[in-house]
């Protein structure tokens, strides 16, 4: 049972309607992910702000999808790791390369690179050597895009620490963890 009530955008107030009405219309629906951070207006302001700016970024969707579902597995997030399967599967991801992402591989030497670096961000909590930068660098990642992936890493913490902390109920069709955390 969600520890939060889902916020319901036909009653609520205009600042959280205005914004539950945009999440609305990019996803056909109101994901309950956002219906329990639109308890904060900020928060919700903050998150949906992250998504659009990181989705207009230089990361394509498909490595952030095989990013986020890594990070999902990682944290045991239940409910990421099947709107972000969903999202991946929109984005071109095939099932099996979404699958082997929850794992933190891939057959493509770049998109490996990149996972390896968002899980070792996340298992080291930010502490990573220079070795590791130079590692995306060596795999043609720039500067721009090794930032924009810490930023993808730091939204998807966020977004895992608000739906296992808030048991927000999956609203996608479930996908199987690999690993517990």
């Amino acid at each position: 049972m969600n520890r939060v009530p889902l916020i319901d955008r036909h009653a609520t107030t205009p600042d959280r309607r205005q914004l539950l009405d945009t999440i609305q219309r990019a996803f056909g629906t109101t994901p309950n992910m956002f219906r329990a951070v639109a308890n904060s207006p900020a928060a919700l302001q903050s998150m949906w702000g992250a998504f659009d700016a990181l989705g207009n970024g230089v990361i394509a969707p498909a490595l952030a999808e095989q990013i986020a579902v890594a990070i999902a597995d990682r944290n045991a997030c239940e409910y990421c790791l099947a709107a972000h399967t969903a999202l991946g599967r929109k984005a071109g991801v095939s099932s099996d390369a979404l699958r082997a992402a929850q794992a933190g591989i891939s057959p493509d030497p770049k998109t490996r690179t990149a996972l390896h670096f968002a899980l070792k961000l996340v298992n080291a909590r930010g502490a990573i050597d220079g070795a590791d930068v130079q590692a995306m660098r060596d795999a043609d990642f720039n500067d721009e895009a090794i930032v924009e992936v810490m930023a993808h890493v730091a939204l998807n913490l966020f977004t895992n620490y608000i739906n296992v902390a808030l048991a927000v109920p999956v609203d996608f069709p479930t996908v199987a963890l690999l690993r517990a955390a």
